[in-house]
Formats: C-alpha cells, structure tokens, sequence
C-alpha cells in the first residue's frame, strides 16, 4: 500500500505536468515544431513505409470514422441540438 506523502511533494504526474507547462511557458510553438520534425525523421529512419500502413490501418479501425467524418456528425449533432439545420 503506497504511503501518503507529505505536504508539499508532488506526484509523479503532477511533476510531469508542472515540467510540461513550464516548457509549453518557455519555449515557442517553433520549437514544438522543430522536435516533432526530428522526431518524424528519426522514426522514418527507423521503420519502414509499411509501418506508416500500418499504423494509418490501426487508426482508422479505433473509432470506425475518418476524422472529417466524425467531425461532419458532431457538427450535426450540434445543430439538432440547437434547433437548426443549415
């Protein structure tokens, strides 16, 4: 059974999402940009075309939607809810 901790500490997750926030505070939308470029090259080096099928695959079977489509549905949900139909 995990202890309590003492005022004042933090979780773990508490930790990571203070370290988070004090990077997004920190550093600009480039450099988001700029690791998630690294990041996409590194792991085109590393896996193969057929990993990009397979993973754009496993994508499209999690919510059975294409995002356009379920971003069309929730848009009409949203109007019946409101009354509206345009």
């Amino acid at each position: 059974m995990a202890e309590k901790q003492p005022k004042g500490d933090m979780t773990v997750k508490q930790a990571g999402h203070k370290g988070g926030e004090h990077t997004a505070d920190t550093h600009g939308h480039e450099f988001y940009e700029e690791i998630g470029k690294k990041g996409g090259e590194r792991t085109s080096e590393t896996h193969g075309h057929e990993f990009y099928e397979e993973i754009g695959h496993k994508g499209g079977e999690i919510g059975g939607q294409k995002g356009g489509e379920k971003v069309r549905h929730l848009i009409e949900e949203g109007k019946k809810r409101m009354g509206g139909n345009k």
